[in-house]
């Protein structure tokens, strides 16, 4: 199962150019096996909470198409410049639903849902 689509990082990202879209089609099924990867860390099937959990979902979708965005805006061409940080409190929210989607989006991009102000907690 995929989180997200072409369609959704266009909506909300902007449009892509060609050979970002053939990057997006690359980077898409691997984030969402990273969010899989990390829900099942913490005893979770996200696929099963997505399907039966409209909100989770509509995070899932938003933290796929926001990794996919950070890696394409991330040059190919030289190591990125990355910083990555973790407090205590990530210990504490592995047992929400939405924290392993929280903590898989921070090893990814390097930060929390930016620009959002959100905390999801379930």
């Amino acid at each position: 199962m995929e989180y997200a689509n072409l369609t959704d990082i266009q909506q909300l990202f902007r449009q892509l150019t060609q050979a970002e879209t053939e990057r997006a089609t690359a980077l898409i099924p691997v984030v969402c096996a990273a969010l899989r990867a990390e829900a099942a860390k913490v005893g979770k099937d996200l696929d099963e909470i997505v399907s039966t959990n409209q909100d989770m979902a509509i995070v899932a979708k938003s933290v796929t198409v926001d990794v996919v965005a950070r890696t394409l805006m991330t040059s190919t061409n030289q190591e990125p410049m990355t910083q990555f940080s973790e407090n205590a409190s990530l210990s504490q929210r592995r047992g929400t639903q939405a924290g392993f989607i929280r903590s898989a989006h921070s090893r990814h991009s390097g930060g929390g849902l930016s620009g959002t102000g959100a905390t999801v907690t379930i």
